[in-house]
């Protein structure tokens, strides 16, 4: 098969060479095992110690890797001519910029996946909205009888699987900014949903934000495709700085190419698509979704074929999913709410004034701009985590604040807040986690904090 031995040469290529790969996640596994089938020797570098491994590392040890595991775990790269970076870590860290400027060459298991794809790839990126996104248009294109692959961070580690895809397919990629640092090659669909600040936590500025996010469409040809959307300021002004096509959405105002909406419906280069009520999924961001899933797949999807998945399409998890109802009041985890503007986002798709649970891990983005949606939406604010204060001083600094309306509640921790929100429910009430913030000051991730939420509110009595 022509990709299998495109595969087969790309770690043949690796034959002889000293190759560091950063990083023993989901992603990073699969290409170590390849490597290693190839015969090349790996040192493979993670912070995490030897015992969290649970006996793998002597496992790959056996096939011939090396470990460099601990607190000094990047100490060994001098020396390496390849270096595939984990997408967590920055690429301009000390010890990989020595490596670097002593000739190695960094990568990572996307970038090499991108370089030997051999079917048409859709990609989606943003600050809100990506999972969602790259759920719909993986869906639609299934639904359309497209043999679709998905990855990038959800789905499966797609490199060593490529020998298993076939032209004719399909492969769609949800990618984060820091996967998108590195990379020298766009695919042939690029979305960006959207962009505030994010993850500054970890970037450098947004300006370093905004140009990581840039590379999903800065390498694209005049027959590529970048849907953008027109109601965000930054995503629109990446329009003049396109090479390929520009596919704009917009919500909030008709366009004359493009997907916008006119008296309810959908219209897609001025054609009508679906009823926005055809759309299951609650809130005004997911009408958005729909409008850049179907910006992306114009000319790939049946009108029809769209409209039948909307109807039954039910969402992803801890995205504003529903738990249970209780009472009469209903819970909702939408833990993937690790900003403010997806938590605005989260406010915003109910028709009613909630009970909020906020507050995690601090990723240095400002809050100024929550408060007055908190003042506007919600009856009562249980704080907990890191970012607690800083949420509380954004409510109370919010033009139309008054003392007791939102209601705040100080909150030791997750059950806590859940055992609050019960106490406080009535009927008709709606109860959601939409934290406005990371989950890594008291959880490995957010779906970790999300299915904790989950066993709290199915405890509660």
């Amino acid at each position: 098969m022509l990709m299998e031995s495109a595969l087969k040469r790309y770690f043949e290529s690796m034959k002889g060479k000293r190759v560091a790969v950063i990083g023993l996640g989901i992603s990073n596994r699969p290409l170590v095992e390849g490597l290693l089938d190839a015969g090349v020797p790996v040192l493979a570098c993670d912070r995490r110690c030897r015992e969290e491994f649970g006996g793998l590392i002597e496992k790959l040890e056996r096939r011939g890797m090396t470990a460099a595991l601990g607190p000094g775990y990047l100490d060994r790269l001098d020396g390496t001519d390849v270096i595939f970076r984990t997408p967590g870590l920055r690429p301009d860290v000390p010890q990989i910029e020595r490596a670097v400027a002593s000739g190695a060459q960094l990568t990572s298991e996307m970038e090499a996946f991108l370089d030997l794809c051999p079917c048409r790839i859709i990609a989606v990126t943003g600050s809100d909205g990506k999972t969602t996104t790259t759920t719909i248009i993986a869906g639609l294109l299934k639904a359309a009888g497209y043999r679709t692959f998905v990855g990038g961070n959800i789905g499966v580690p797609l490199l060593c699987e490529v020998d298993g895809i076939r032209p004719d397919d399909m492969v769609v990629l949800e990618l984060s900014s820091f996967q998108l640092m590195t990379v020298r090659q766009s695919p042939g669909i690029a979305v960006v949903t959207n962009l505030a600040p994010n993850h500054l936590d970890v970037h450098r500025d947004m300006d370093e934000y905004v140009n990581a996010k840039r590379n999903i469409f800065a390498y694209q040809d005049t027959g590529d495709r970048l849907v953008l959307n027109a109601d965000n300021e930054i995503t629109a002004g990446f329009a003049a700085q396109a090479r390929g096509t520009v596919a704009l959405f917009s919500r909030k105002k008709a366009l004359s190419g493009g997907v916008c909406l006119k008296d309810r419906t959908i219209v897609c280069g001025g054609r009508p698509v679906m009823s926005a009520e055809d759309i299951l999924l609650p809130g005004l961001h997911n009408l958005e979704n729909y409008m850049a899933a179907i910006a992306a797949v114009d000319g790939l999807v049946p009108d029809e074929v769209i409209r039948e998945f909307a109807r039954t399409f039910g969402g992803v998890a801890h995205r504003i999913e529903l738990v249970r109802e209780l009472d009469g009041a209903r819970y909702y985890n939408d833990s993937i709410a690790s900003s403010p503007s997806r938590t605005t986002a989260g406010l915003r798709s109910f028709d009613q004034k909630v009970i909020l649970i906020a507050g995690g891990y601090d990723k240095h983005i400002p809050y100024d701009a929550l408060g007055p949606e908190i003042v506007e939406r919600v009856k009562a604010l249980l704080l907990t985590g890191d970012t607690a204060g800083k949420i509380k001083q954004a409510v109370l600094a919010a033009p139309g604040y008054r003392e007791g309306e939102p209601a705040i509640h100080d909150c030791e921790d997750l059950r806590q807040a859940a055992e609050q929100a019960r106490l406080l429910a009535r009927p008709g009430d709606v109860v959601i986690l939409s934290p406005a913030s990371a989950s890594f000051d008291r959880f490995k991730n957010f779906e970790e904090r999300g299915n904790v939420f989950k066993a709290l509110v199915n405890s509660l009595k």
